[in-house]
């Protein structure tokens, strides 16, 4: 037919209106002609000249068919049928183009009223087929209805809710469980504003908005003084990541995922470059730009949201890239770091981290799409530097206990002042405020030189004036003027600490980051127990939270504001029930005893233990070497994979600073079952556990039980005969890393022992853990 065009913002009204009426096969003649009626006594057309279009249009139809003498070649009943069916698209047509929706489903409503009861309201389309448009319609309609009418249609609207959530958001069972009791339209509405191009948003992005949304319901948080709020963001829709692949010819590299461990790794680099030089499509570009104009001069943070990210019953933490982008050059060069910010995000869907863990977990087959989330970074200017005034990450559960008194389902946390990296990241000669929310004042530390020694040192800051991301000494960034500085600053003189003084003689660098009266003090504790209480319920199962805290001076405290940044459901594995430690073990036969940061599990029918001698380890002279150990334990996890077995070595696994530890990732070390980290004093002091860390998070959710060891603190205990003395099976499994058997021993515990295995017990109500042979 050759009907007036219409615009695309046009025609689902069109559409919509047809698929409603194909439901009613009958009544439509009906309700087509009281839409007729509607558009002659508004004016819109006249009776006269809709029928003379009608004819014109159907003659138009007959040629179109072929017919060159349609007097003779058409009946009269088909004649009129052909009338009917013009009228009828006409009709569709011109109502869709002049009124409302709404006036189409008050009519079909009263066509439906002689044979329906008038409180029952009905779906009159299909939503899994219905265009977007027509579905947010029809939901907002519902949710606008006076309440007793819209508990008549709570079903329908769930319904809408769910393909809605299920094409936007996620389609993981476990979310949609959760979120379609909590996202409104409104909701939805919003996130689709915010969307630049097609596909989810990812799963981090999900992760966050609904967390928001369940502290938001039943007034949980009323009568805490804190505001809930998430940062402003943009989100980059996962079909673009397909639509980047393709603008880029990069599809080739799309069966990485298949190939053996060594190539993955050898290839990542070319692969990754490849990404950095890819091109986006043009309404990439232009929507970006946009974006940055809304935002101005925030500095922002690119972070992966990938769709298996966060999800129910895996974790993808720090598997993927996220990158700062300061935002404080000319608007091309701001747009070209985004750019190139998006660009690392997409290349690291194949580092071969991401890739080895989710050949792991069972998801290498997935299809995996990047989706990406643009936020503004939570903070305020201070001199030159932009930064929140504390940040970190939360557990709804505390598996590691350094002592009894301590509650496990009160929860955990990792505090640091200033950007929360530091906080999810392992960096070398640094700690954050460990906090137990049962218990917040209590640490593990004691005395004073040792509190102020485990402390932060170094703060992550934006510099706007270099534009660029940073890591500085506190001392370097805060001064006495800074906000609500007594609350998370103590001062270290004389061997001692106190809380925060006012003297001319104080000096940023005693300045001791403990966060101690924010803890003792104020309602934060219970603000960040209630919060994580809630999510772990909604959820069903523990989470954890990375969240940003923004403190303004107040009375009787301050005010504060947190910024969810993420949330994230802990997986389903299930940690092995408390079990009671062996009564009586020949001396002999203990290989180590651990005493703290102990969770409760059993690591049975050990074959193998792969030992990085600690103080070997420390006397090598140069850090190729150190290097290459890391690189042996990957080798090591690929040689022993199928075997039991288990890591020790010294403390810091995965650290920056290669000379504390070995320099390891999640693709070196997933088929061991567990991680001792064996922690000697030093000068540098002893290092601190993996506990919080993307690392450890690795380790859990990799089923690697995590244990430190400190075999120079009371309690703990190290057979060093066994491990030093026993015969080395590491040229015997990979001869050609022999070179390198004085710093890496391989045990084959059968062989050692007469045919016995290695078990580990660990026991949090005892604060104790022993490995032994059995």
């Amino acid at each position: 037919m050759h009907f007036q065009a219409t615009s695309p913002r046009e025609w689902p009204k069109v559409l919509a209106i047809y698929l409603a009426l194909s439901e009613y096969p009958i009544l439509a003649r009906q309700i087509r002609e009281r839409m007729r009626q509607e558009m002659f006594e508004r004016g819109i057309i006249t009776p006269e000249r809709f029928e003379e279009e009608v004819r014109a249009k159907a003659l138009l139809t007959q040629m179109e068919e072929g017919l060159t003498d349609p007097l003779f070649q058409e009946s009269a009943e088909d004649w009129e049928e052909r009338l009917r069916i013009v009228r009828d698209h006409l009709t569709d047509f011109y109502f869709a183009l002049n009124l409302p929706y709404t006036l189409f489903e008050e009519i079909v409503r009263s066509a439906l009223r002689p044979r329906k009861p008038e409180e029952e309201i009905v779906l009159t389309f299909n939503p899994e087929l219905a265009p977007w448009d027509l579905l947010f319609a029809q939901a907002e309609q519902y949710e606008q209805l006076p309440p007793e009418k819209r508990a008549k249609v709570l079903h329908h609207l769930r319904q809408i809710l769910v393909v809605l959530i299920r094409g936007m958001i996620s389609d993981q069972l476990g979310f949609i469980g959760v979120a379609r009791d909590h996202l409104t339209i409104a909701d939805l509405k919003e996130i689709r504003r915010r969307r630049i191009g097609r596909g989810k948003i990812g799963g981090k992005s999900a992760g966050m908005l609904l967390a928001h949304k369940v502290l938001q319901a039943n007034g949980v948080l009323r009568d805490l003084p804190a505001h809930i709020q998430i940062p402003e963001s943009v989100f980059l829709g996962a079909d673009v990541f397909y639509d980047f692949i393709a603008h880029n010819n990069l599809y080739p590299f799309f069966d990485q995922k298949y190939k053996t461990e060594d190539e993955i790794r050898e290839e990542y680099p070319e692969i990754r470059t490849r990404f950095l030089a890819g091109e986006f499509p043009t309404y990439v570009v232009e929507a970006l730009s946009q974006t940055l104009e809304r935002f101005g001069s925030a500095p922002l943070i690119v972070r992966s949201s990938s769709l298996l990210e966060d999800n129910f019953g895996t974790s993808f933490a720090g598997k993927y890239e996220s990158v700062f982008c300061p935002n404080q050059g000319t608007p091309e060069e701001n747009l070209q770091s985004v750019l190139n910010a998006v660009r690392a995000v997409y290349a690291s869907t194949l580092n071969p981290d991401a890739l080895l863990y989710r050949r792991k977990v069972g998801l290498l087959d997935y299809d995996e799409r990047m989706a990406v989330l643009i936020q503004q970074v939570v903070g305020s200017r201070y001199g030159r530097y932009y930064f929140p005034t504390a940040a970190g990450v939360a557990f709804s559960r505390n598996p590691f206990r350094w002592t009894p008194r301590i509650d496990p389902e009160a929860g955990f946390l990792r505090l640091v002042c200033g950007l929360g990296t530091r906080a999810v990241e392992r960096v070398a000669g640094d700690y954050p405020r460990m906090v137990a929310l049962s218990h917040p004042t209590l640490r593990p530390e004691g005395s004073p030189a040792d509190i102020r020694k485990y402390s932060q040192h170094f703060i992550d800051v934006i510099d706007l004036a270099a534009n660029e991301f940073r890591t500085l000494p506190i001392s370097q960034v805060l001064g006495r003027d800074y906000p609500c500085l007594e609350y998370f600053v103590s001062v270290f003189q004389d061997d001692y600490l106190t809380p925060l003084f006012w003297s001319p003689d104080l000096r940023p660098s005693q300045f001791v980051v403990t966060f101690d009266r924010l803890l003792s003090s104020t309602p934060f504790p219970d603000l960040m127990r209630t919060v994580l209480r809630r999510l772990a319920d909604a959820y069903g199962r523990p989470v954890d939270v990375e969240f940003a805290l923004e403190m303004m001076p107040g009375r009787p405290h301050p005010q504060f504001v947190l910024h969810l940044l993420q949330c994230r459901p802990l997986s389903s594995r299930e940690m092995a029930s408390t079990r009671s430690l062996p009564a009586s073990i020949s001396p002999q036969d203990i290989l180590f005893v651990a005493t703290r940061l102990i969770p409760d599990g059993v690591v049975s029918d050990v074959e193998y233990i792969v030992y990085v001698d600690p103080r070997r380890y420390a006397m090598i002279p140069d850090d190729p070497t150190r290097y290459e150990i890391g690189r042996l334990v990957g080798r090591l996890n690929a040689r022993l994979a199928g075997r039991r077995f288990i890591l020790m070595g010294p403390g810091r696994w995965g650290s920056a600073n290669i000379a504390l530890g070995v320099r390891v990732g999640y693709a070196d070390i997933y088929n061991a079952s567990m991680l001792v980290e064996i922690a000697f004093a030093g000068p540098a002091g002893t290092p601190e556990a993996s506990y919080g860390t993307h690392f450890f998070q690795d380790l859990v959710e990799a089923s690697i039980y995590p244990l430190a060891l400190y075999p120079d603190e009371p309690g703990d205990y190290l057979n060093r005969a066994f491990f030093e003395e026993s015969p080395n099976v590491l040229p015997e499994l990979l001869p050609a890393d022999a070179p390198l058997a004085d710093y890496v021993r391989v045990i084959h515990i059968p062989s050692v022992t007469g045919g016995r295995q290695v078990e580990v017990v660990m026991n949090s109500q005892e604060s104790k853990a022993i490995g032994y042979l059995r």
